[in-house]
C-alpha cells in the first residue's frame, strides 16, 4: 500500500473517528493507531544514529590539539524522536516532535524563552543530512526529517515566524500540532505531505 492507497483510505478520519474524546493525544499512539493494518510503522528512540560521531575522522593537526581520552569515544551519536518506517520500501523519515513555551495572549515576550526549536535545526546541517538521506533511503534532495510542534510556542508570533523562515520551501517538514486533543489535522499532514516520501 502506497501513499495514494494511504489517501484514499484517508487513515486520519478513521483516527478521528475512532479516538474521538477530549483527551490530549501522545503523538506515538497517534500514528500506533493510525497505522493499524497499513505497512508504516513508528519507532520510538530509534538507534542507528547513537553512534554516528564515534568514527568521524579528524585530521592529526586537529587530534594533536584537542582532548583525546585514553580509551577513546565509544558512545557519542544522535536519538531522534521517532523513526516513521515503510516496511514495504524500508524508507524511513526521522521525527522530532518539540514542547515548548512561548509568549501568547496575557502573558510576556519573554515566555518564548527557551531553544528546543533551534536545537532543532541540526537536522538541516549537510553532514547530518547525508547519513540520514542513505539510512532512510531518500533522494538527495529530500529532507529525511520531520519537526513536529507542540506548546505554546505553536501560537507565540515571534518562534512561528522564525520557525516559518527557517523552514522555507521545506513546509511539509514542520507541523504545528496546536491542538493535542485533536488528532486529525496532524495525521492529514503527514498523509498528504510526507508518506509520498517513503513510497
Amino acid at each position: 500500500m502506497g501513499s495514494n492507497e494511504l489517501r484514499k483510505r484517508a487513515i486520519w478520519q478513521d483516527y478521528s473517528g475512532a479516538n474521538a474524546t477530549g483527551a490530549e493525544k501522545d503523538f506515538c499512539s497517534v500514528f500506533q493507531s493510525a497505522f493499524k493494518g497499513t505497512p508504516y510503522r513508528i519507532r520510538s528512540k530509534p538507534k542507528e544514529f547513537k553512534n554516528i560521531y564515534v568514527d568521524i575522522e579528524l585530521p592529526a593537526d586537529v587530534l594533536a590539539e584537542i582532548y583525546n581520552p585514553s580509551g577513546g569515544i565509544n558512545k557519542h551519536g544522535i536519538s531522534p524522536d521517532y523513526a516513521i518506517d515503510n516496511t514495504e520500501t524500508n524508507k524511513t523519515i526521522y521525527v522530532e516532535v518539540k514542547r515548548q513555551d512561548g509568549w501568547i495572549e496575557g502573558g510576556k515576550r519573554s515566555d518564548g524563552r527557551g531553544n528546543a526549536h533551534e536545537r532543532s535545526c541540526k537536522y538541516f546541517t549537510p553532514g547530518l543530512m547525508k547519513i540520514m538521506r542513505a539510512k532512510g533511503i531518500h533522494q538527495e534532495n529530500a529532507l529525511p526529517f520531520w519537526t513536529v510542534f507542540q506548546g505554546d510556542i505553536t501560537r507565540d508570533p515571534c518562534r512561528v515566524r522564525e520557525i516559518t523562515c527557517w523552514y522555507d520551501e521545506f513546509d511539509a517538514h514542520f507541523f504545528f500540532w496546536r491542538d493535542s486533543k485533536n488528532a486529525e489535522p496532524l495525521v492529514k499532514h503527514f498523509v498528504e505531505k510526507l508518506s509520498p516520501l517513503l513510497d
